[in-house]
C-alpha cells in the first residue's frame, strides 16, 4: 500500500471509501475506550492494558499522518513534514499520547503534578473532531458563523461588565470584590442563578431581574445562529451529493 492510499484512508473524509469509513469509526471507538481508565480513581491492570493498547494505536496513527504530511499540505518538500508536528490537530494528538508514556509520567510524578498529567488524557476527546462527519459539519458552521458569534460574545461580555459595575455600586455590601460581581452577572445572564451570591436591596433585585431578562435574549442568539448555519451546511451537502450523482 503506497503512502497516497494510506493518506486517503486516514485523512480524507469520504463516505464512498469503505476503508476510510471503517478507519474513522474504529478510531472513535478507540478514543472512547482510551477514556475508560479516567473513570476510575485508582489504576488497575485492565485500565493499564486499555491505556497501553489505545496509546499504541494513537502513536501509529500519529506516525502515519506525519509520513503522509506532504499529501495533506499539498507540498512535496521537506517543509510539510516540519510543519505537521506544529499543526493544531497534531499538537492535540501529541498531548494525548505523552501522558501515557512512562518516562514522562514518572518524571512528572516527581514534580507532584501527576493529576494534571492524568487529566490531560481528556484531550483525546478532541481527536474525534477529525473522525466524525457531524462534528466536521459543526466545525464548518462555527467557522462560517464566527463573525456573528464573536459579535454576540462581545455583546454578552459587555453586558456582563456593565451589569457587574451597576450592581457593585448599587449594593457593594453584598459583594466582597468586583470579581464576585462579575460572577453574579455571568450566572444571572445565563439565567442559572446559583443563589450563593445575590443582592438583597430592592434596587439590586431590580437590576437582577433586568439582567436575567436580557440574558434570555442574549443566550438565545448563538443557538439561532448555529442552527441556521447547520441547516445551510446540511443543504449544501445534499446539493453536492445530488450533483455528484
Amino acid at each position: 500500500m503506497n503512502r497516497k492510499r494510506i493518506y486517503e484512508i486516514i485523512e480524507k473524509s469520504n463516505d464512498h471509501d469503505t476503508l476510510n469509513s471503517v478507519y474513522n469509526f474504529s478510531m472513535i471507538i478507540i478514543i472512547v475506550i482510551s477514556l475508560i481508565p479516567l473513570v476510575f480513581k485508582e489504576e488497575n491492570t485492565l485500565c493499564n492494558v486499555l491505556d497501553r493498547v489505545s496509546v499504541s494505536i494513537f502513536i501509529i496513527d500519529y506516525i502515519l499522518r506525519w509520513i503522509t504530511a506532504d499529501y495533506k499540505f499539498g507540498n512535496t518538500t521537506l517543509a510539510s513534514f516540519i510543519k505537521y508536528p506544529v499543526s493544531p490537530m497534531a499538537i492535540i494528538d501529541l498531548l494525548s499520547i505523552l501522558p501515557s508514556l512512562h518516562f514522562i509520567s514518572n518524571g512528572f510524578k516527581l514534580l507532584r503534578i501527576s493529576r494534571m498529567i492524568r487529566a490531560m488524557r481528556v484531550l483525546r476527546v478532541f481527536k474525534a473532531l477529525r473522525y466524525s462527519k457531524s462534528i466536521e459539519i459543526i466545525g464548518n458552521v462555527l467557522r462560517s458563523s464566527r463573525e456573528s458569534l464573536i459579535a454576540v460574545g462581545a455583546l454578552a461580555g459587555g453586558y456582563i461588565l456593565i451589569s457587574a459595575l451597576i450592581v457593585f455600586n448599587v449594593e457593594p455590601e453584598s459583594f466582597n470584590s468586583f470579581f464576585d460581581a462579575i460572577y453574579w452577572a455571568t450566572v444571572s445572564l445565563t439565567t442559572v442563578g446559583y443563589g450563593d451570591i445575590y443582592p438583597v436591596s430592592a434596587l439590586g433585585r431590580i437590576v437582577t431581574m433586568v439582567s436575567s431578562l436580557f440574558g434570555i435574549a442574549i443566550v438565545a442568539l448563538p443557538a439561532g445562529i448555529i442552527t441556521a448555519g447547520y441547516m445551510n451546511e446540511i443543504n449544501k451537502d445534499k446539493t453536492i451529493d445530488s450533483n455528484a450523482e
